[in-house]
């Protein structure tokens, strides 16, 4: 099992907005080679969000850090 932890602030978009995105990607990661869970993160007082992803080895985890979902999630203006 490999763990990988990502934390990020919303850059000028709501919550709401937020989650409507990650509703609209979820599909998307269920279909990762080797992710067994993601787990959203929300710390509202302090405007930090996240994932905790679950991969079945350290060359899934890799190969989703090289995908072109992981750039396009990275990429998005709205995640700071």
């Amino acid at each position: 099992m490999q763990i990988l932890i990502v934390n990020f602030n919303l850059s000028g978009i709501t919550e709401d907005d937020f989650v409507n995105h990650a509703n609209e990607l979820a599909p998307a990661f269920a279909a990762v080679p080797g992710l067994v869970s993601k787990v959203w993160l929300a710390e509202r007082a302090e405007g930090v969000y996240g994932g905790v992803y679950t991969f079945d080895s350290a060359d899934a985890a890799d190969r989703y850090l090289a995908s072109e979902l992981c750039a396009a999630v990275a990429s998005n203006p709205g995640l700071a």
